[in-house]
């Protein structure tokens, strides 16, 4: 099936081979699928982004805040600053679903949506990390935190990202 107008598809011809000798599916089919799919992890993700910002922006009006060191506001802020990030990023597909309704442009939105996902889920990573080493230095003081904080970081990247990354890449290996 040619390319629409805008859309640059995020899968190989191998894969669409794939899909439609295995599964059967149109590629209006799998486009229905994926959308579904992503819709479905980015419910997962939005729930806690948005009580990680709901915990984020009641700290500021806590009594303690004032006594907050100046490197730990701007830890504050790079980490409140990630999880808005997070939220505009994850929640930009739907917007941008109830926008193109009908316009036959679900392509570009599961591709579009796909990069929003990916960036989002770095930037929670990035808030939630920022959110380990805030609650950790005041709790246990700065080197603690910045421990505390390299360690989350090296969860999340192994996990998130370099895990499925190597995953793929053996994949992508055994295919071809």
């Amino acid at each position: 099936m040619p390319a629409r107008r805008g859309y640059a598809p995020s899968v190989t011809a191998g894969d669409q081979d794939w899909d439609r000798r295995t599964r059967q599916e149109t590629e209006t089919q799998r486009l229905d699928r994926n959308w579904a799919s992503l819709i479905q992890e980015l419910r997962v993700v939005q729930t806690g982004v948005q009580f990680l910002i709901g915990s984020l922006l009641i700290l500021p009006f806590q009594a303690g805040f004032a006594t907050l060191s100046q490197p730990m506001r701007l830890l504050y802020l790079a980490t409140v600053a990630a999880a808005m990030g997070a939220t505009v990023f994850l929640v930009a597909p739907v917007a941008w679903h109830r926008i193109l309704f009908r316009r036959h442009r679900l392509g570009n939105i599961v591709a579009a949506a796909h990069r929003c996902a990916m960036a989002g889920i770095t930037l929670l990573g990035l808030a939630l990390t920022g959110a380990t080493m805030l609650v950790t230095q005041a709790v246990a003081g700065p080197v603690a935190g910045v421990v505390s904080g390299a360690v989350v970081a090296t969860l999340f990247a192994v996990a998130w990202m370099l895990a499925p990354l190597r995953w793929r890449h053996v994949s992508d290996r055994s295919d071809g």
